[in-house]
């Protein structure tokens, strides 16, 4: 089937957000942030709880009134502090974590709600067509209390899609199912959402799955843009402590910049170009950059004793302590495979560089 909107120029943007602040009162949502969306395009947002995920979601939606900057949508003006455009005039597809299907309403009819434009043979064709898509064809009679949570999230989904929106809002759509249905359910529908053609954004406060389904993440805390990139963009070169340690865990040391070095329990580190002397700075270490040997192995450079080693499947987690000229300090790495020494037992430790960053110490903010 032709999609309704197949005629229309493509947009050289289907969602911008330019200067976009928001406050609850003194709470400070959202803080001058700038982002767009192309065509086509998966963007993840993530961050901490609170950090004006869902509030920038809801005011591309139309259901938060813009205070302060421009949300555009296909190159047209959609919101400023003096205009808003009603959300239903926005023609972009919503889904949120309850789902919100009529419960009186069957999986066909939940489906070709938003299709009351079309007459009744298109529109049932059409949601029909979403359904399939989705792999929910069977259940066009079925309501939605007879359903399980994945399958009222395929119906959800498909509802969204029906209009054949050029743009999509996900906010946290997967995170009321359990780990397992969650990967395929997740997996099926980025494949939908892929083959739809629409840019979408989607709120999730799950790292791995943004790294998973995006094309690129912006990471926000408390209001403010971090930064915006590809999962290895952010992963290799991430602009900040914070962003670092938002994929993982990591190890903290601080230190301070001493005739163009840092020098660390691990070893010297080559400061940054750009880092002034004598500054303060945090080393950010990767788990995984915590090369470890039994001792007596060969290509151990410092020593450590073992406090605890888990097994989790693929790799190990092992806790160790290193003793430093400051006295003990504690350090996690992550081990391919198995790597499980008792308790006490000494380990070398070689330090993968490329997985080790310096930044500045961040002055706290308000």
């Amino acid at each position: 089937m032709t999609s309704p909107d197949a005629a229309r120029p493509v947009a050289a943007i289907a969602l911008g957000f330019a200067a976009v602040s928001h406050h609850y009162g003194r709470l400070r949502a959202l803080d001058a942030v700038t982002v767009s969306v192309a065509p086509g395009e998966v963007l993840c947002v993530v961050g901490p709880s609170g950090c004006g995920k869902s509030t920038l979601l809801r005011i591309a939606a139309g259901l938060e009134e813009l205070q302060r900057g421009r949300v555009t949508i296909a190159d047209r003006l959609v919101a400023d502090p003096t205009f808003s455009q009603p959300p239903e005039q926005r023609g972009v597809g919503l889904l949120f974590q309850d789902y919100a299907l009529f419960p009186h309403l069957s999986v066909l009819d939940n489906v070709s709600f938003g299709l009351r434009h079309l007459g009744a043979a298109p529109r049932r064709k059409r949601a029909a067509e979403v359904l399939e898509q989705v792999g929910m064809s069977g259940y066009t009679r079925a309501f939605p209390h007879t359903l399980s949570g994945g399958q009222q999230q395929r119906v959800a989904l498909a509802r969204a899609l029906a209009p054949a929106p050029r743009l999509l809002l996900l906010d946290e759509p997967f995170s009321g199912l359990d780990t397992q249905l969650r990967e395929q359910v997740r997996d099926d529908a980025l494949r939908v959402v892929r083959a739809s053609g629409a840019a979408t954004v989607l709120v999730t406060h799950e790292p791995e799955e943004a790294m998973f389904m995006a094309d690129r993440i912006a990471i926000l805390r408390a209001g403010r843009l971090e930064q915006i990139g590809s999962a290895a963009d952010l992963y290799d070169r991430p602009a900040n402590g914070f962003v670092a340690g938002f994929f993982s865990s990591v190890n903290r040391l601080t230190g301070r910049i001493t005739n163009g070095q840092i020098d660390t329990p691990l070893g010297p580190l080559i400061a940054p170009a750009d880092a002034a002397e004598g500054s303060a700075v945090e080393v950010v270490i990767r788990p995984e950059a915590l090369k470890l040997t039994l001792v007596g192995a060969g290509g151990s450079v410092v020593g450590g004793q073992v406090t605890a080693a888990r097994l989790l499947g693929r790799t190990s987690l092992v806790d160790l302590t290193l003793l430093g000229g400051d006295g003990t300090v504690a350090l996690r790495a992550r081990v391919p495979g198995r790597f499980l020494p008792p308790v006490g037992s000494p380990v070398g430790i070689a330090l993968d560089r490329i997985q080790t960053f310096v930044f500045p110490v961040e002055t706290p903010t308000s």
